[in-house]
């Protein structure tokens, strides 16, 4: 198919390109279009950008391509379903040094997304539109979407990832083309809303945040969107993102609580029998112990992946963690705890022996071996795990590449949100230089 600019020839440089998923919205794409025009047009004027719009169309039965196409978009089919894939297909096809994209059901008004290119023109790599900081009209939101949902998972998010945004889950966005590069996304569902926050904070892009009007959607059928299906997607995506959350914080807890029964056990040792903490505790100690150390080689594990496959750049104590988990030190100490434990199940088997196999009256020595004897093999078998994903090196990545991220990173410097600001108020005198200029 031929490029179509909505502004000019086929042959205009294009500088913007509005991008919208389509699965059957042939009553809402006229509207929709006509917007993306205006702001298109807008965007020209103001800003001397030319652009186009493009329909990444979803597999819709009921014209929308058509009608795509005669009102001047570009229509992109993608094959593989849902929102994220039909996105992801739609970015990855547009021309557009500034991508911008938006659902295609009436309810965003993409003139709305000048501001948003604005950002990205004064510095922003992303820039997202916020519901709650703009207006939500009656209607446009279920309540346990506005009260519950939206706000939880914006705040889990902000938890984990340092995000810093009102509404991780507004449709209209705006970001460069090199940015989006970067992030590499995947999500093929609902889920790639909050994957593109998460990489973009991961990553330390620079994310800015502009009031949206949410308008009561112009569908004649029912959402797409799934509440709990979708919102479930996004937790899961938050959690498989976040090891800290998702194993160390349970692991620390549960070794916490281990301890503590270890300790109230020992209390009631010195009691004799007067607390209610008797030595058959140990055992749900012991289990909690056991549970606590896989989570803290799943936490290892994952975070060295997730650093390895690029999703964070690597922080100035990943050296000494990484030596820690060598497969040599994990093998060392698997050993240690091993040859303890089964020191002390020896032990207590000579012991019972000398009693001739009568009951010894306590489990604490026998918990006590067996755990040891679980953790040591847990941590010899982990050792190699944590080689795998380490490379077959067992080092997680090379010390100079480390240190010249780690400089790079102390030289390097990133816009403040008021640089941003004022940068943006002064867009207006930028592109009217640009434009005496004869453009980009």
């Amino acid at each position: 198919m031929t490029q179509v600019d909505v502004l000019g020839s086929a042959s205009t440089k294009i500088d913007v390109s509005i991008v919208m998923p389509c699965l059957d919205e042939a009553r809402c794409l006229p509207v929709c279009i006509a917007n993306a025009r205006d702001a298109l047009e807008t965007m020209s004027h103001e800003l001397g950008l030319s652009g186009e719009i493009v329909i990444a169309d979803n597999g819709s039965r009921d014209g929308s391509q058509l009608i795509a196409r005669a009102l001047g978009a570009r229509v992109v089919d993608v094959e593989q379903p849902g929102y994220g894939a039909a996105l992801i297909g739609g970015l990855r096809s547009a021309n557009g040094a500034y991508l911008v994209m938006g659902d295609a059901d009436g309810s965003y008004d993409f003139r709305e997304s000048v501001d948003m290119v604005r950002r990205l023109d004064a510095g922003a790599d992303l820039c997202i539109g916020s519901r709650f900081k703009g207006r939500i009209e009656p209607g446009a939101m279920p309540w346990k979407n506005r009260h519950i949902g939206n706000p939880a998972l914006t705040f889990v998010l902000n938890l984990f990832f340092r995000a810093g945004v009102t509404d991780a889950h507004c449709g209209l966005r705006a970001i460069t083309s090199p940015c989006f590069e970067r992030l590499d996304l995947t999500g093929r569902g609902m889920e790639f809303a909050s994957e593109m926050i998460i990489k973009a904070a991961l990553k330390q892009q620079r994310i800015f945040e502009v009031p949206v009007t949410l308008h009561r959607d112009r569908r004649d059928r029912p959402s797409h969107l799934r509440p709990w299906r979708d919102g479930w997607r996004h937790l899961r995506y938050l959690l498989m993102f976040s090891p800290a959350w998702a194993f160390a914080v349970p692991a620390i807890l549960a070794i916490a609580l281990s301890l503590g029964i270890w300790a109230l056990t020992g209390v009631a040792a010195l009691a004799e029998n007067k607390s209610p903490f008797g030595n058959y505790w140990i055992i749900l100690a012991g289990s909690l112990l056991g549970l606590g150390h896989t989570g803290t080689v799943l936490a290892a594990a994952t975070h060295f992946y997730g650093r390895r496959q690029g999703f964070r750049p690597p922080a100035w104590w990943e050296d000494k963690v990484v030596d820690w988990f060598s497969l040599e030190t994990m093998l060392v100490a698997g050993s240690l705890f091993f040859t303890l434990g089964l020191t002390i199940l020896l032990s207590v088997f000579g012991y019972w022996s000398s009693r001739n196999f009568e009951p010894i009256g306590t489990v604490l020595p026998a918990v006590v071996g067996t755990t040891l004897i679980v953790i040591g093999a847990q941590n010899a078998l982990a050792g190699f795990l944590l080689a795998i994903v380490n490379g077959h090196e067992a080092n997680f990545v090379d010390r100079t590449e480390a240190k010249n991220w780690s400089d790079a990173q102390r030289h390097s410097t990133r816009a403040p949100i008021a640089t941003l600001n004022a940068a943006g108020r002064n867009c207006d005198e930028t592109a009217s230089d640009r434009a005496a200029n004869g453009g980009r």
